[in-house]
């Protein structure tokens, strides 16, 4: 199904799946074509509602989501990784069943299984907001200068938001409906994630963070996570 994102949400499907069906995945897309139905069909295997938001590929991503069983919701340019995350909540919101929302990334790094453990810990603990962290263990692979890149970004996050996080900038989090909805994400670019952190420490939401597997293939790097993409992040949450 495909929609656009100023147009009214139809009543959405409900495909089995073998849990979680009060929780939508907010995936936002832009040109991951060649993977974006791999990542999907992940999903289904544990999430019963994935929402792909298109923001504005020029390739066959949001065919691609659609064929794989996502609910595609479209932006007709392209606004950034943050626009297209607001999008997404706000339609998952429009679910009156949903109790949570993840946000997940469309290259392939994120476990489904890391997800379905956030969640699991978002309910078992009373949570609003389970961020993931990739320094909490050592699974992670990252270069001695990017992990230096981010550590910096998240020391400025911290300092600057009241909150103490490991990882600033994952894209792997959880939210309870009462959480999603405190969200009013304006920066469209890579600051918004240090928006989101700083909203959180603005409110009264209960929150924790989850060790994850962040997986570097070739693919992700080649689509922005190099250490360029790094430094990137961290002048947009100097300038944020």
């Amino acid at each position: 199904m495909t929609t656009s994102a100023a147009s009214p949400t139809p009543t959405p499907p409900r495909p089995s799946a073998p849990g979680f069906d009060d929780t939508w995945v907010v995936v936002p897309l832009y040109c991951e074509a060649s993977v974006i139905g791999g990542v999907v069909r992940g999903l289904h295997e544990q999430f019963a509602h994935v929402v792909c938001v298109d923001d504005g590929s020029t390739d066959a991503s949001a065919a691609e989501a659609e064929r794989a069983g996502a609910v595609v919701v479209r932006h007709a340019v392209n606004l950034g990784q943050g626009a297209a995350l607001q999008t997404g909540i706000a339609y998952a919101l429009r679910d009156p069943r949903t109790r949570s929302v993840v946000t997940f990334d469309a290259d392939g790094q994120h476990r489904v299984e890391d997800a379905a453990d956030m969640v699991r810990r978002l309910e078992a603990e009373d949570l609003d907001v389970v961020f993931g962290s990739r320094f909490l263990d050592r699974r992670t692979e990252l270069d001695r200068l990017k992990r230096l890149v981010l550590r910096a970004a998240v020391v400025y996050t911290n300092r600057t938001t009241g909150l103490r996080l490991t990882d600033a900038h994952n894209g792997l989090r959880v939210f309870s409906r009462r959480g999603a909805q405190t969200l009013r994400i304006r920066h469209n670019r890579m600051a918004h994630a240090s928006e989101i952190v700083a909203q959180v420490g603005r409110s009264d939401l209960r929150w924790g963070e989850q060790p994850v597997h962040v997986l570097y293939t070739d693919y992700s790097r080649s689509k922005g996570q190099s250490l360029l993409n790094s430094i990137n992040i961290l002048v947009e949450t100097l300038l944020g």
